[in-house]
């Protein structure tokens, strides 16, 4: 039993942690570099967009430019009540907090995916309509054609529902909560964020220093240094987790001998009466080890089995993200944990293995 949880609980533990690791690190090497522009640009005047887009398209040739209009305000009222006489905000209606980031577009949103209701047309000019993040929408109770009031700018704006979305947050794109369809905000002061994405191999140095000279008012974020910095942070995280691990291991492999030396005595036993029958010391050497890899062998499919469906909760659950562990590293700990708690065991149980018949009766 000793032997089952030590075994089983070290190697549960190390199989979750090297999976969601491993998750981490190919979300982090492999899908958000593809995935994330190069900068992300706020504060952009409305009235300064030719002027950015030609200084993007001189010193950003043939990258992917894309600029939204952006603009802020508190949710104020949902179909007529009044927020402020909510006794409580609901859970995970994180919209009614604050100001909220505000947009207004023609199309659907790239990343973006229409669930309920229907998006308007690209010309639509009519009564303010709304799109909504489907979460948010269930965490109010929210559904197509109830209305919702934000204040821009200390000016309430009654919006019906016309869709609800679910955002892909991990596209690293504009993403919004809340956007309003053409009509609505237009005649609002709002200022433009834009995204550049050049190609391969390209820098964005001149372009940068051409921004900060001719619209200083502009602020510039390097995803590729926030995307490194966090990756440096996890690095440091992964291998805490892992010397910690380590620890653990090392705590199950010491019960583990622990275990088998206090079936000492009994082992002695076993050993003396199967030399006494005539069993060589490799005869019981190899049916001490048949019965170790057994033993271990279906704990170590229960952990691994345990671990992986833990690392997965985790990840997909959790974290909302892809389960994409280092398969062939992840597969290769069970094997090892099978050799390592054989040995272990073996090493344990060599002196009884080892003891002549003549004394191992004085003994006993």
């Amino acid at each position: 039993m000793r032997l089952s949880v030590a075994l089983g609980l070290g190697l549960s533990l190390l199989v979750a942690l090297a999976g969601i690791g491993g998750s981490i690190r190919a979300e982090l090497g492999q899908s958000i570099p593809a995935k994330a522009p190069a900068l992300f640009m706020l504060d952009i005047p409305a009235n300064e967009e030719a002027r950015f887009r030609a200084l993007a398209a001189s010193e950003l040739k043939d990258a992917d430019l894309r600029l939204v209009p952006s603009l802020r305000g508190p949710v104020t009222a949902l179909n007529g009540r009044p927020v402020s006489a909510m006794s409580a905000i609901p859970e995970g209606a994180w919209i009614l907090r604050g100001d909220r980031g505000l947009t207004f577009a023609a199309n659907l949103p790239e990343g973006n995916q229409v669930v309920a209701g229907r998006w308007w047309p690209a010309n639509y000019r009519g009564p303010p309509l709304v799109s909504l993040d489907v979460e948010a929408g269930k965490a109010l109770g929210l559904k197509i054609g109830d209305t919702i009031t934000v204040a821009v700018l200390g000016v309430p704006i009654e919006a019906r529902i016309a869709s609800f979305r679910t955002i892909d947050w991990r596209s690293f794109g504009f993403n919004f909560a809340i956007i309003f369809a053409p009509g609505a905000l237009e005649q609002a002061p709002y200022t433009l964020m834009a995204t550049a994405a050049p190609t391969p191999g390209s820098s964005t140095i001149a372009f940068e220093r051409a921004l900060a000279r001719e619209l200083p008012m502009v602020s510039t974020i390097r995803v590729s240094d926030v995307v490194a910095r966090v990756t440096t942070i996890l690095e440091g995280l992964d291998a805490a987790i892992r010397i910690a691990t380590s620890i653990a291991i090392l705590i199950g492999v010491t019960v583990l001998a622990g275990s088998v030396t206090a079936t000492r005595r009994t082992r002695l036993r076993e050993s003396v009466l199967l030399k006494l029958v005539g069993a060589t010391r490799a005869q019981v050497l190899g049916a001490q080890a048949i019965e170790f890899s057994v033993m271990s062998g279906g704990i170590v499919l229960l952990a691994f089995a345990a671990g992986t469906s833990a690392a997965w909760a985790v990840v997909t659950r959790l974290f909302e993200l892809p389960f994409r562990p280092d398969w062939p590293s992840l597969l290769a700990l069970p094997a090892a944990g099978v050799l390592i708690a054989v040995a272990t065991a073996l090493a344990a149980a060599w002196p009884a293995l080892s003891a002549r018949p003549a004394t191992a009766f004085r003994s006993l």
